[in-house]
């Protein structure tokens, strides 16, 4: 079985709640590289910078966690005029971490002034520790199954 790896995906609060309530995750506005990237057995949280897409309150916390199923990435019809791709997700019962209490222990955040630079990527791999470390927050770190994998190997 190939590693566990640990993701972000970045997303406003009101589309991952749609995730969350259908059961998958979608990530870089429904495009399949994203989303292919990701395997059976990994990991993913998602940050939502914003209540909606367009805009809305500011939101900084993790929102959802949960483990990637078994399947190939799929093509859901949105609308009339736009499809997404889309993988299926066990989604766990967690609570939102806000991200600034976690600044100072995350390991890809490297400026603690500008800490919001690396969700600007969409999506990320992020190491096992830093995984746990969100996990904690949001109440779930007894739903990670070992062994769980970041890059480098951490």
């Amino acid at each position: 079985m190939p590693e566990r790896r640990c993701w972000i995906g970045v997303a406003s609060r009101a589309h991952v709640a749609k995730g969350v309530a259908g059961g998958f995750c979608q990530l870089g506005h429904g495009k399949m590289a994203p989303v292919k990237r990701l395997a059976p057995g990994d990991l993913i949280t998602y940050y939502a910078p914003r209540e909606d897409m367009d805009g809305g309150a500011p939101v900084q916390a993790f929102v959802a966690i949960g483990e990637i199923e078994k399947g190939e990435p799929y093509l859901a019809r949105m609308s009339a005029t736009f499809e997404a791709y889309r993988r299926n997700v066990e989604w766990w019962p967690g609570h939102e971490a806000p991200v600034k209490r976690l600044v100072g222990r995350l390991s890809f955040i490297k400026d603690q002034v500008r800490w919001g630079y690396p969700f600007r990527r969409g999506s990320f791999l992020v190491s096992a520790a830093d995984f746990r470390l969100i996990a904690q927050a949001m109440g779930v770190a007894d739903r990670l199954p070992p062994p769980i994998r970041g890059p480098g190997g951490r």
